[in-house]
């Protein structure tokens, strides 16, 4: 029973590939590339090699790729839409067997969501390019990011935790599947530490399906309740609204026509609040957290970290003005 050893990450530097490295250097059963620009300004920990790469240039992108057995993307929502294609066309140049394409979502194999959520479509269109190429994917489909989702403003989960208001979708009830960076880490840690075949479960179980996982199964109630615990403030401390998913979603469509980038944020994360159970692939497609041994988390330590980000004034989107 083989098991992979020789790990590429894009994106090794950022928020979510930042866990990843870290999760894996715990492990210490794998060597890790990082691809960076030759202009990163990012920090790498100790142990992990880096791979100064052009994007632009195919040859720079096979080179750091050979003898890599496992390819992990993740891309800043920033990044050129063809990035991702040059990225994965390159690793099946270099005879990467798997990757873990930019897909970090819900469940694209849904085809409403594929016609509606802005999202899913284009997650099936990455898997699919991976196998057309040769090589074998698997995409990590774990809900929305609690904590950027928390804290990164109104339009995403309804809450501007800043001036404390909140907009509670339909009841404010539906329940999601969503997951923290830490949890993703230790999910690909664990793949990872899978043989490859000839085991259960493998690593191969996964080739070319989704690997659903998520830290909790939670509603926009829960998490103010959980703020509250937090902070120790009550309902009456904050501005609570409602708005149907329906009517918000199409505000959202109807702002990207006008150029507001951040409609799209709003259609897509309303969408998967309708009260369908689209947004809970827990129910309809069952998670590998017990199967890979992920720990149980605590939903206040995460509501504690997004938190700590308003107050901290994070905004991943200064950079780019």
């Amino acid at each position: 029973m083989s098991h992979v050893t020789n790990v590429a990450i894009v994106g090794a530097t950022g928020r979510l590939g930042g866990h990843f490295v870290e999760e894996l250097l715990k492990t210490g059963k794998h060597t890790i590339t990082a691809l960076t620009r030759p202009d990163s300004k990012g920090t790498l920990p100790t142990g992990v090699k880096k791979a100064p790469v052009d994007y632009d240039n195919e040859q720079s992108l096979v080179l750091a790729l050979q003898g890599q057995q496992f390819l992990v993307v993740t891309l800043s929502v920033m990044s050129p839409p063809d990035t991702h294609s040059k990225i994965v066309k390159a690793a099946a140049k270099a005879d990467v067997p798997y990757i873990m394409p930019n897909v970090y979502g819900f469940d694209y194999e849904n085809p409403k969501l594929r016609e509606e959520d802005l999202y899913s479509g284009g997650s099936l269109n990455h898997c699919k390019e991976i196998e057309s190429l040769g090589a074998s994917y698997i995409p990590m489909c774990c809900g929305y990011w609690y904590e950027w989702s928390l804290a990164i403003g109104e339009q995403w989960f309804g809450f501007d935790m800043k001036n404390k208001k909140v907009t509670l979708y339909d009841d404010g009830k539906t329940r999601v599947n969503v997951s923290t960076w830490i949890q993703c880490g230790r999910a690909l840690a664990a793949l990872l530490s899978l043989p490859e075949s000839g085991a259960q479960p493998a690593l191969s179980d996964w080739k070319n399906k989704p690997f659903f996982m998520a830290s909790f199964k939670v509603s926009q109630r829960d998490m103010l309740d959980s703020i509250h615990r937090v902070t120790g403030d009550t309902d009456k401390d904050w501005e609570i609204t409602f708005q149907p998913t329906a009517e918000r979603y199409k505000q959202g469509l109807e702002e990207m026509k006008q150029g507001i980038r951040t409609g799209y944020a709003k259609a897509m994360y309303s969408r998967l609040f309708y009260p369908n159970g689209d947004g809970d692939f827990e129910a309809s497609r069952g998670l590998v957290n017990d199967l890979i041994g992920l720990p149980k988390e605590d939903l206040d330590e995460a509501t504690k970290r997004a938190v700590e980000m308003v107050q901290s004034g994070w905004n991943p989107f200064a950079q780019y003005g």
